[in-house]
């Protein structure tokens, strides 16, 4: 039975019989400083990039020329935009892939060892990539090291282990009525840390250069660390030892889309994930190619512009939140997602017909509730495996998530340059287009029944 008011007993984090806990912290801080830091870095490391390989090839421009115009065919700065992005794609595509490992380890093991574990260590490697960009920053090293950080922290679980951890928390505390907004709440903090990050690291970069802000992340994660290290409030019922370095880890992970179970539908479980691949892909290969649709003709957005729209970009985190909280009072969660997936391929067919700098911007409003689906399928993912599987079955969808992400970047980016010519908003028909995928797969799934996601699973005493 679900407390209907108050607060109910699954939603107080549980404290780690025996561990040195100095108070009983909440997850979402760890989050926020996590997602803070990386947002301040990543923008700030690309232009770094840059401006390492400029020097180094003697090159003294900028990206565009002209305002608006074509793109300069200076081979020195095509060759320093190649360089950039090679580096980048190197330290990408090297953290997905030790990820894919370390993260589904890890996630599987903090279902045995408790969650603080996994959060402590996932801090760590985001610790050690931010003390490598300093020192590369401040020290002119080779920019090799970019890509050592990047490996060293997804050697420990990296920021998608980190998110597995902290949604299996947010499993473990809440109860099946709750679970949903305690999603899309920690969803929220995410894009609110990203929001400000970006609206300071550009400021600060122009006005002190590239050390202080690294330096700033570097501070809030060892922060982060010492709080999930002695705050953060234990939410496993009775973590215990095991051994981390086994493959039974990886099996449980399979286990849970490939072993049949009774009491649990697997084509549910596969179906959701499918889904929450399709959303995440629109989603990052629309923000991909968003600045450069807008610096471009026929907008021509100046940096004043893009600002705004960065901030737009990140408002529906909060708005979703909000309508997620109202609609829930009137509507199941899944015609929820249904209406946030409406509007975000309203938005999209908008961004593709968008000429005029008004058009974009009601494109961006109709993403309001864009990002409600993620927290519904999320919880309903969680409800439909045991207590015991929660950090496997989070640290399957952040691989789902990364996957998504590079899958993301190869098609828009990739489509983006070759339909210029015929129609330039076409990857954004495309994302409309995929978004009906997951609009007819949780449509399907609410109708089919039965509902394996409301069944009381034995809970441990």
């Amino acid at each position: 039975m679900h407390m209907e008011g108050g607060a109910s007993p699954r939603d107080k984090p549980r404290a780690r019989p025996g561990s040195a806990v100095l108070c009983r912290g909440p997850v979402e801080p760890l989050v926020f400083l996590a997602n803070f830091a990386l947002v301040l870095q990543g923008p700030l490391t690309t232009q770094y990039l840059w401006h390492r390989f400029s020097a180094d090839l003697g090159y003294n421009g900028t990206r565009h020329t002209g305002g608006c115009s074509n793109r300069s065919s200076d081979p020195t700065m095509q060759e320093v935009e190649t360089l950039t992005s090679h580096w980048t794609l190197y330290m990408n595509v090297g953290g997905f892939l030790v990820g894919l490992f370390s993260s589904t380890l890890l996630g599987a093991w903090s279902d045995c060892v408790g969650r603080r574990p996994l959060l402590v260590l996932a801090s760590l490697g985001l610790l050690l990539q931010a003390l490598v960009s300093v020192f590369v920053v401040q020290l002119q090293l080779h920019v090799g090291y970019f890509v050592l950080g990047r490996i060293l922290c997804a050697l420990l679980g990296d920021f998608s282990g980190l998110l597995a951890a902290s949604f299996a928390s947010v499993a473990d505390v809440s109860s099946s009525h709750s679970r949903t907004f305690r999603m899309a709440l920690l969803e929220a903090g995410i894009g609110v840390a990203g929001m400000l990050a970006s609206l300071l690291g550009g400021h600060w970069l122009r006005a002190q250069g590239y050390a202080n802000p690294f330096w700033l992340a570097l501070a809030l994660l060892i922060a982060m660390t010492l709080y999930a290290a002695f705050c953060f409030g234990e939410t496993l019922k009775e973590p215990k030892s095991t051994r981390l370095f086994t493959f039974r880890h990886h099996r449980s992970i399979v286990q849970l889309y490939v072993t049949p179970a009774p009491e649990k539908s697997r084509k549910h479980l596969a179906l959701y994930s499918l889904a929450i691949f399709v959303v995440i892909t629109v989603h990052f290969g629309a923000q991909d190619i968003l600045t450069l649709y807008e610096l471009s003709t026929p907008l021509c957005w100046d940096s004043k512009l893009i600002g705004y729209g960065s901030a737009a970009q990140h408002l529906p985190y909060l708005t979703s939140l909000l309508g997620l909280k109202l609609l829930q009072h009137c509507l199941a969660d899944a015609w929820v997602a249904e209406i946030g997936l409406a509007f975000n391929i309203l938005g999209m067919v908008v961004f593709a017909f968008a000429t005029i700098t008004p058009l974009m911007f009601t494109g961006y409003g109709l993403l309001f509730l864009s990002l409600v689906t993620t927290p519904v399928i999320r919880a309903k993912l969680s409800k439909l495996v045991r207590e015991t599987e929660q950090g496997a079955l989070f640290s399957a969808v952040a691989c789902v998530n990364g996957l998504a992400m590079l899958t993301a970047s190869g098609i828009f980016n990739s489509l983006y340059p070759v339909t210029l010519n015929f129609m330039k908003g076409f990857p954004f028909l495309l994302g409309a287009g995929l978004l009906l995928i997951p609009a007819v797969l949780i449509g399907t799934l609410e109708k089919a029944g039965p509902h394996p996601e409301f069944q009381q699973f034995p809970q441990s005493p």
